[in-house]
């Protein structure tokens, strides 16, 4: 039996013909490099965000502080909350809306 669910083929597919890692792909980069992103916000902008997930470069976890915790920014498939290396914050965007991964830049 595949392991692999239709909805995730599917998605492997959607990200392949936009040219972007597979959302797995993606959190595996963000745990080891600090990646460019661009993706359109919500309101339809562009936005380009280096950011990371390195755990030596995240705030340590504040009860106060709810995306400091793994276990809730791991609630949603759809949303990726990362650490912003500019606004030194937690930033979020929608993975549905990513159009460009780059490493290093």
């Amino acid at each position: 039996m595949d392991s692999q669910t239709e909805s995730s083929k599917v998605a492997d597919t959607v990200a392949s013909l936009k040219g972007v890692p597979t959302r797995q792909e993606l959190l595996d980069l963000l745990r080891d490099e600090i990646v460019s992103i661009t993706f359109d916000k919500l309101n339809g902008d562009e936005r380009i965000m280096r950011c990371t997930l390195i755990p030596e470069m995240l705030p340590k976890a504040d009860k106060e502080d709810k995306l400091s915790q793994t276990r809730v920014r791991n609630l949603e498939d759809a949303v990726f909350v990362v650490w912003s290396v500019e606004a030194n914050a937690w930033r979020s965007f929608r993975y549905d809306r990513l159009k460009k991964v780059e490493i290093g830049s």
